[in-house]
């Protein structure tokens, strides 16, 4: 198989990669060139220990390493609500590791071997990372779940983070009910609730009204998983692990954009 042919799949992933990385497309598209032309050159070549795709973004960041390349900081008078400006307050290095492990779905040990670091490390950067986060999305958080237990449990890790809890509810009816009283950034919500309504047509309800990032925390994926589309971006499967949820909730802030609509 040829070096095109191998790598032609993931070069719209390197390129997504590239213009998140640098903030611009063309920019980072001057890089991904850049890694190609080594490649095809023969000055740089795919190390096989690694998968295809791991190997071309381990290229990539050589370059960058070699070209003198580096990220800098965004002024604070560039800084916006979006995504890709939010980008660029994380300090370069957790940057990186962040975008190759949310945005790519490199695993923390695949990202290390990109970065040419340990694991270790690319755990601190991408902790250092979420914190950062964490930090500057902190926002008023609603949690639809029934089981008691399980919904303090689902607080506490919300608080931990430095969001505000609004509101529990276990059915539809106070899930709404808590919205009309104010209004949330993220919903936490289960799928079978209290009464036997549903968290799925609470969802509903509530992006009926307004424009904001949902996770569903749920022991039966499969009533979301049904390969129609849309399906939820962040689903959690019960029992959950706190990184699990803590990570996702970062994420669920960190790329949805920065609105909230109200219903007529």
């Amino acid at each position: 198989m040829s070096l095109l042919a191998r790598l032609a799949p993931h070069l719209p992933y390197v390129r997504r990669y590239a213009r998140a990385l640098t903030g611009d497309q063309a920019t980072g598209d001057h890089y991904v060139r850049v890694a190609l032309e080594a490649l095809a050159a023969g000055e740089r070549s795919l190390e096989d220990r690694y998968s295809p795709r791991v190997a071309l973004y381990h290229v990539f960041h050589a370059i960058w390493c070699t070209s003198g390349a580096q990220l800098e900081d965004a002024p604070e008078e560039d800084v916006a609500g979006d995504a890709s400006r939010r980008l660029m307050r994380i300090a370069p290095r957790s940057r990186q590791a962040f975008l190759l492990t949310a945005l790519e779905g490199f695993t923390p040990s695949e990202a290390a071997q990109i970065l040419d670091v340990d694991f270790d490390e690319v755990d601190a950067l991408i902790s250092r990372a979420q914190s950062e986060i964490d930090a500057e999305l902190a926002t008023d958080v609603l949690i639809i779940e029934d089981e008691p237990v399980i919904a303090a449990d689902i607080e506490a890790l919300v608080r931990e983070l430095g969001h505000n809890v609004l509101d529990i509810a276990a059915t539809r009816t106070e899930a709404v009910e808590a919205v009309n009283r104010r209004l949330p950034g993220l919903v936490l919500a289960d799928i079978q609730l209290a009464d036997g309504s549903s968290g799925i047509d609470a969802v509903k309800d509530i992006l009926g009204r307004l424009d904001v990032p949902v996770i569903f925390i749920t022991a039966f994926p499969e009533r979301l998983l049904t390969g129609e589309r849309p399906e939820p971006t962040f689903l959690i499967t019960k029992p959950f692990q706190p990184e699990t949820v803590k990570a996702a909730i970062g994420q669920a802030l960190f790329f949805h954009p920065a609105r909230r609509r109200e219903a007529a």
